[in-house]
């Protein structure tokens, strides 16, 4: 009997995902964008993830913030061990990937740590494991110490709940793969639905979710549904939570929450408007939008900022692109509808990132002449970040050294992309954070670096491995076929991608 899970799924490992959300950069923008002073990352910091899966994201951020110590931990010593050996692989001499649970983690010698964040962890283990954390938060985080928790949240998820519990019921043969019995499982569902069972005709929005519930990773499934614990918390238990860790709620790390000014219309807004109490309010604002999942930044001692000190922080704040900026969409989805952005507006500022990168300071210069004002900038710069069109960047001064340090680990993830594609991000040295990079664009990087044809190098690496290229759902089965759609990409790539990831360091 394998004790050491409490009730969490071991037996199939977690995908390699990166999360942005975990970036100091970008924890330091939405608290400054809050109104909070944030940690300084010119300086030597410590960085805790509990629960770090695979280790991708810890391994990506050590690579990115050499100025970082990281220690990543995970029960799962498969994960563990991933997390090492990527580390390993990268050269990467500042994080400690350790196998322990949050109450063995609560006694390691660790330093005290200026961030501690924990990815949709909270709500799929036990009580027990809950209170661990919060006492490793209260024992571990330093006085003015950020801490990032994503969770599943109600009332968003109440539909849903006996969804979950029907997969996780049907999932049976205990003795089965966790891959098996998620399959098991969708299937019963679905037959459910093809009756017309009272459940799926009361609730029709939920159709969908099974539907793209049948489209998910199995691996991600597992551990989304079928751990012994799954709670999803309305946003007030977790603040009081919190709270006996001496935590306060500052802000949310997804930013279109700060922006009810345009996210919500505007009864709504007046109503939270009449809430005092920050708890409450988030809380009122969960049921406006029905939130599913919070991305929270508590902070132990939180520390105003003035007006004049927020637009000074801000105004320092380094912007950059982080996709060409004409497929930048001027259409921007929040939870209760579409934003139109103004071309006037947003043209020139896409127009100046994609030059370079440029503190806001720099673009209120560029275009006050044109009439576009500093309100208007800061708050399009809020929206580029939400939407992951551009991003915080970091202090320009010690670029060069983060480079080294990222070029060398970019390259040990450009060569494992010649076996696999589980990893499809690269580190870099503007943002501090990780960068979308699919298989292919990868291998085309590494094939210049090698001073081979990119379309060859991708042909000569994928071919023997039975990889053929899809077009318009058409495989294409002859190497010339292949070599011809991949010089389309290449160019595709060269046009488009490659001037954005030299902008960010990477190429």
């Amino acid at each position: 009997m394998n004790d050491w899970s409490q009730g969490y799924v071991h037996d199939i490992t977690y995908t390699h995902g990166f999360y942005r959300e975990l970036t100091p950069a970008l924890l330091n923008y939405a608290l400054t964008l809050g109104g909070f002073e944030a940690p300084a990352l010119d300086r030597p910091f410590n960085y805790c993830e509990l629960g770090s899966g695979q280790g991708v994201s810890a391994n990506i951020l050590a690579a990115a913030n050499p100025n970082g110590q990281f220690w990543a931990t995970d029960f799962n010593p498969s994960h563990a061990a991933s997390a090492a050996h990527l580390a390993d692989g990268g050269g990467l001499t500042n994080i400690r990937c350790l196998d322990k649970s949050f109450q063995e983690f609560l006694e390691a010698d660790t330093p005290q740590f200026d961030y501690i964040t924990l990815h949709g962890i909270y709500s799929w283990i036990s009580p027990e494991s809950r209170k661990a954390i919060v006492d490793v938060i209260a024992s571990k985080l330093r006085v003015g110490g950020v801490v990032y928790i994503s969770y599943n949240t109600l009332p968003g998820w109440a539909a849903a709940m006996p969804l979950r519990q029907l997969l996780s019921d049907f999932a049976d043969g205990k003795d089965e793969q966790s891959e098996r019995r998620v399959e098991k499982a969708i299937a019963f569902a679905d037959k459910l639905r093809e009756i017309k069972a009272g459940y799926f005709a009361d609730n029709p929005r939920l159709s969908g979710r099974l539907d793209k519930i049948k489209g998910m990773s199995r691996a991600y499934l597992a551990h989304e549904y079928l751990n012994r614990y799954w709670t999803p918390f309305y946003f007030s238990d977790v603040a009081r939570d919190f709270g006996a860790a001496k935590m306060s709620f500052a802000v949310s790390a997804h930013l279109g929450d700060h922006m009810d000014n345009v996210a919500l219309p505007q009864p709504a807004q007046a109503l939270l408007a009449e809430i005092a109490d920050p708890v409450r309010r988030q809380q009122a604002r969960d049921y406006v939008i029905n939130q599913q999942f919070r991305r929270d930044v508590f902070v132990k001692g939180t520390i105003p900022l003035n007006p004049v000190q927020r637009s000074a922080a801000l105004s320092a704040t380094r912007l950059v692109l982080m996709k060409p900026k004409g497929t930048v969409s001027m259409e921007v989805p929040f939870p209760v509808g579409v934003c139109k952005l103004r071309p006037d507006v947003y043209g020139p500022i896409l127009d100046q990132l994609a030059q370079k990168p440029c503190t806001l300071l720099d673009l209120i210069k560029a275009l006050t002449p044109q009439k576009i004002d500093h309100n208007s900038i800061m708050q399009a710069a809020s929206v580029l970040v939400s939407t992951s069109d551009a991003a915080p960047a970091l202090p320009e001064a010690s670029e060069a050294e983060r480079k080294v340090q990222t070029d060398k680990f970019n390259l040990s993830l450009m060569q494992r992309a010649m076996a696999s594609g589980e990893i499809n991000y690269l580190a870099s040295p503007v943002t501090g954070s990780g960068v979308p990079v699919a298989r292919l664009e990868a291998l085309m990087l590494l094939g210049r670096q090698r001073n081979i044809d990119p379309a060859k190098f991708v042909w000569q690496t994928v071919a023997p491995q039975g990889i053929r290229l899809m077009v318009e759902s058409k495989r294409l089965e002859t190497e010339a076929e292949n070599l011809a759609e991949l010089g389309k990409r290449v160019e595709q790539f060269d046009a488009e991608r490659l001037p954005i990831l030299k902008q960010l360091g990477i190429a």
